[in-house]
């Protein structure tokens, strides 16, 4: 017999940042996003963050679907390095960059000192397994509620429910999702008000802290280059993505900053 929770109507969320190409993103500090995932997660309240790169807002420009879900997210933030360097020049000049497999172990670490459980949906089950390995060496007092990893077809209505019923009775605050953008962030769109937890969309994260896929030094993440450390690691699978996807950010994003001058120009001579 399933569990039935009440559905939990989030409070809106007052959002600061500016839009990139079709994406609002937010500017805000690492200690202002653990804060709220922390809070929001105490209360198992059911939300979701988006964790925007490149491949992210470009995707907002061609899928309206998505558009509307990273819009409509509680917080999106600012992933790769160009996205952070773009919100400085559209007037925040002090934002960082937000990354998934960064802000999945800060918040960890913290889950782990406030006693917080976390859930992680996707990827394969290996993967799952090692990431649960290496996470507990990492933070051995860190309470694991489950793991699951979805098959590669849409699930069934009753295998939905069953899903959510499992990460609901976990008891979970936090919710990893590895799917992959932009599925990931679809399905926590489809799920806010049903899993009782904060869903967090983090991407390849799953695949660096299991150890599957090796992450870029630190050299090349803090000088915006762990992309082209990615794309040397797969160029058969990243090539083609990166070409195009840079490509129509660099004219985006230029576009962008010349309507905003040229605004801002107007605006000064009425």
């Amino acid at each position: 017999m399933m569990t039935q929770l009440q559905p939990y109507e989030p409070a809106s969320v007052q959002r600061t940042g500016k839009p990139i190409l079709e994406a609002f993103i937010d500017a805000l500090t690492w200690d202002d996003v653990l804060t709220r995932i922390v809070n929001w997660g105490a209360a198992r309240e059911s939300r979701y963050i988006c964790i925007c790169n490149v491949h992210s807002v470009v995707t907002t420009t061609r899928d309206l679907e998505f558009k509307i879900v990273v819009n409509n997210a509680d917080l999106a933030t600012p992933d790769g390095a160009p996205i952070a360097w773009a919100l400085r020049r559209l007037g925040h000049p002090a934002q960082e960059r937000i990354n998934g497999p960064d802000l999945m172990l800060k918040y960890l670490a913290q889950a782990e000192q406030l006693g917080q459980t976390v859930f992680f949906y996707g990827s394969t089950e290996s993967t799952l397994e090692l990431l649960r390995a290496n996470l507990m060496r990492q933070f051995p007092k860190l309470r694991i509620g489950g793991r699951y990893s979805p098959p590669f077809r849409p699930l069934t209505i009753q295998e939905d429910e069953e899903v959510v019923d499992m990460i609901n009775r976990s008891g979970a605050n936090v919710v990893f999702v590895g799917l992959g953008c932009p599925k990931q962030e679809k399905w926590m769109a489809e799920h806010r008000g049903r899993i009782q937890a904060v869903m967090i969309g983090v991407g390849a994260a799953f695949d660096y802290h299991s150890g599957v896929i090796k992450r870029a030094p630190l050299w090349w993440q803090r000088n915006g280059l762990e992309w082209l450390y990615r794309l040397g690691s797969e160029p058969r699978r990243l090539f083609k993505r990166y070409l195009v996807t840079n490509s129509l950010f660099v004219v985006g994003i230029m576009r962008q900053f010349i309507m905003a001058m040229l605004n801002r120009s107007s605006a000064s001579e009425a």
